[in-house]
């Protein structure tokens, strides 16, 4: 299988005037003309700096583009309400024509809670609510009858197909909910040893289920500048068992990053 290639949107900054807080649909349009796999943008409501909300990110990436997936990188579900999580999945699956990879993650310790108790959510009991939503996703954006955890019965529509689901995560925990719940696991910034080691753990969880072991991404460490040597790094992460390598933007602009990853693109 080939290793797919991903890049980051530029939607967050540590400072409203960094080029890291750049042009969605310019950025999502260079990716897709580069021929990348994927454009991914992180969600969270109160980070350490500017960022714009997923969703809408996603929805401007899908408008401007035609075949380049568009990707939660990711998406904290316990921190809305099931039901909205699965009515926005849903929309903008269907506004960009089943692009979407839902990555999905419990948030970020770093963060702190803030954006938790702003959001009247629960950042203890985000690994349980977590578990609940990826149960009760798949129905809820086919639309068919689900129950919720209160007894409010109800279906959405319109339909949407669920997109794959991506469980974000470096501990334990993340793993067994990838294997239990998802059709892949991000790990972040992972050798290749370490991928290798946790695809033979994931497929063992996975066959406890009964189910299929998740494909790995990938959200690469800092890799080499030379773009030989780092085509070399990808093709190790590719043996180790990784689907695709989502690579790191670069402090002097998204520009740089994306023609960056459309060199590496042709090598692969």
């Amino acid at each position: 299988m080939t290793l797919q290639l991903g890049v980051i949107l530029p939607t967050s900054s540590p400072d409203p005037e960094n080029p890291m807080l750049g042009d969605v649909r310019a950025a999502a349009s260079f990716a897709e003309a580069a021929g990348l796999e994927s454009v991914w943008a992180a969600d969270h409501l109160v980070a350490s700096g500017p960022i714009l909300d997923s969703t809408v990110v996603l929805a401007t990436a899908a408008a401007a583009t035609h075949r380049v997936r568009v990707g939660y990188g990711v998406l904290i579900l316990a921190l809305r309400p099931v039901t909205w999580a699965a009515r926005q999945i849903g929309a903008l699956q269907y506004v960009s024509d089943n692009r979407l990879l839902l990555g999905v993650g419990t948030g970020n310790p770093a963060h702190g809670d803030v954006g938790w108790r702003a959001a009247g959510a629960s950042f203890a009991e985000r690994g349980p609510r977590t578990d609940e939503a990826l149960r009760l996703l798949p129905d809820l954006v086919a639309g068919k009858p689900v129950t919720l955890t209160d007894g409010t019965e109800l279906a959405l529509a319109p339909v949407a197909t669920m997109p794959p689901v991506l469980v974000a995560g470096d501990g334990p925990r993340a793993r067994r909910r990838a294997a239990e719940y998802a059709d892949g696991w991000i790990t972040i910034g992972a050798s290749p040893a370490q991928v290798s080691a946790s695809a033979r753990e994931l497929s063992t969880l996975a066959d406890g289920y009964g189910r299929t072991a998740p494909t790995i991404t990938v959200v690469a460490p800092p890799m080499a500048t030379a773009p030989g040597q780092a085509a070399d790094q990808l093709a190790e992460y590719a043996t180790a068992g990784a689907e695709r390598v989502i690579l790191a933007p670069s402090p002097t602009g998204w520009e740089a990053s994306y023609e960056f990853a459309a060199e590496l693109q042709q090598s692969l």
